[in-house]
Formats: structure tokens, C-alpha cells, sequence
């Protein structure tokens, strides 16, 4: 996949009608190998944080999964990535973005 360009067009997420078109434009705001890699952290944490929860039972854990998981990503959008996370405008889409992008980082699919 080539993420190698920041995405610079004006396209607004709420056009995509389907996550196969929206996840090409999500990886391109997603340039920045730094915010790819905070992202990463902060997904990892967010795991850590989800089985915190199922160990102990203590809700205040998916709180700190929340922390983890948007905090990272948004220090790498707003610090370095230079724009605002997608998740404003498209939440269900960019959620599941992070997903297959921590998955496509797993596999080398999307550089880390």
C-alpha cells in the first residue's frame, strides 16, 4: 500500500459510501510515519487496557483503553500528521481504519 504522500486533496470522509474506498484516503492521512507509530502505541494500549478490564473487571479500564487509544492518535494528527483525525467526520469508518491499519502495520503491509 502506498502511503507515501500525505493526502491533499479537500475530499470530505461523509462522501465515501463504502470502508474499501474511505480506507485508501485513511491511509493517506496517515502519511506521517510518526502518527502511524503513535497510532500503533496507542492501539496496543488500548488491547492492554481491554484485557486490564476482562482480568479485573474494573470499568474504569475501557476509560483508559478510550485515553490510550484517541490521545496517541491525536497527539500524532494535531503534532505531526499536520491535520484533523477523520474520526470528526466519519467515527465508524476511522475506528474501523485503525483496526485494519494496526493489522496491515502487523504485516507489513502499511510501513511502520
Amino acid at each position: 500500500m502506498d502511503i507515501s504522500a500525505p493526502h491533499t486533496t479537500t475530499t470530505d470522509p461523509r462522501t465515501f459510501k463504502r470502508f474499501a474506498d474511505f480506507y485508501p484516503f485513511y491511509l493517506g492521512e496517515h502519511s506521517n510515519r510518526t502518527c502511524r507509530r503513535l497510532h500503533f502505541v496507542g492501539s496496543t494500549l488500548t488491547l492492554v487496557c481491554l484485557a486490564m478490564l476482562v482480568v479485573t473487571g474494573k470499568p474504569q479500564y475501557l476509560l483508559y483503553g478510550l485515553l490510550c487509544g484517541y490521545g496517541f492518535a491525536w497527539v500524532g494528527h494535531f503534532g505531526f500528521e499536520k491535520n484533523k483525525p477523520a474520526s470528526f467526520k466519519r467515527p465508524l469508518y476511522s475506528f474501523m481504519g485503525d483496526w485494519v491499519m494496526y493489522k496491515d502495520i502487523w504485516t507489513g503491509k502499511v510501513p511502520f
